[in-house]
């Protein structure tokens, strides 16, 4: 008579040389389910009706991860949708489901992939399948993609960099849900000495203090400034209290020494400088 055993970690399946990469990664996840069972005291091993389960359906999903993958590591990301980036970056942080409708459920919901990975934790949560640790993972992402794009400017000219400036600014603020009022100060070779946010307001409004910008640049040693806000609508173009702001943050800062270089407006659909619309 052949007793029937629970198939152990390292056994191989007929053909397939060992554990699949999707299996080698999260076995210690199953084992840890199988002992927290035990320990409730549910059945320790997997109750058999007369033959041994057959695959769920739903696992296909396994074989297309190894296809996406490939073609990444093939192509690049040029070769994938945004869908399939999203998805290839949910295998990691969804191990055991399938990520498609939940990638295409985040675009739907969103937009886009800039838009995704810019928007609330709370919003992102709101979406099936993705949880708080999900969210989470997405926001450090984009953490670390807009931190790649502020070291292209340290140490630089910015203004010869003028393309690296508004992919930073963009990814910064484009897809914020409130105006954010930031400042980049510059030394007198106009290298970056520091970006900060001064301000945070409401979807169509933030309070601005010219004095206190000059203030801060002051404390900095900044001889020049790049002033920068969004709008949440989407929209560029700036409003007369934008220019009109602009203007006495400029009036404020001249008899100083310090320069302002521009304010550009960032929105979903673009951006708008005031000094390249000669309004400044």
């Amino acid at each position: 008579m052949t007793s029937r055993r629970r198939p152990g970690r390292n056994d191989k399946a007929p053909g397939d040389g060992g554990l699949s990469e999707e299996n080698r990664d999260y076995a210690p996840e199953d084992e840890r389910s199988f002992f927290a069972e035990s320990r409730q005291g549910k059945p320790k091993g997997r109750e058999f009706d007369g033959e041994p389960p057959v695959a769920s359906p739903g696992e296909h999903y396994h074989g297309h991860r190894d296809r996406l993958r490939q073609r990444f590591r093939d192509s690049g990301d040029r070769a994938l949708a945004d869908y399939e980036l999203l998805e290839l970056l949910l295998f990691r942080l969804i191990p055991r489901r399938d990520t498609k409708p939940i990638a295409k459920a985040l675009l739907a919901r969103f937009g886009s992939l800039p838009e995704v990975l810019g928007a609330p934790t709370h919003l992102l949560t709101e979406v099936k399948g993705v949880g708080d640790s999900v969210a989470t993972d997405l926001k450090l992402v984009a953490a670390i993609a807009h931190r790649m794009l502020k070291g292209e400017l340290k140490d630089r000219h910015v203004l010869a960099s003028w393309t690296s400036v508004i992919e930073y600014c963009r990814a910064a603020m484009a897809f914020e849900a409130r105006e954010q009022f930031r400042v980049l100060f510059l030394d007198k070779k106009n290298a970056l000495i520091a970006d900060e946010v001064q301000q945070t307001g409401t979807v169509d409004h933030t309070p601005v203090y010219p004095r206190e910008v000059v203030k801060r640049a002051l404390e900095l040693s900044a001889t020049a400034l790049i002033l920068v806000h969004n709008h949440p609508s989407g929209d560029p173009t700036p409003s007369r209290a934008d220019i009109e702001m602009t203007k006495l943050i400029i009036d404020t800062a001249r008899p100083l020494g310090i320069t302002v270089h521009d304010h550009i407006i960032i929105g979903r659909d673009g951006h708008a400088s005031l000094k390249g619309l000669k309004l400044i």
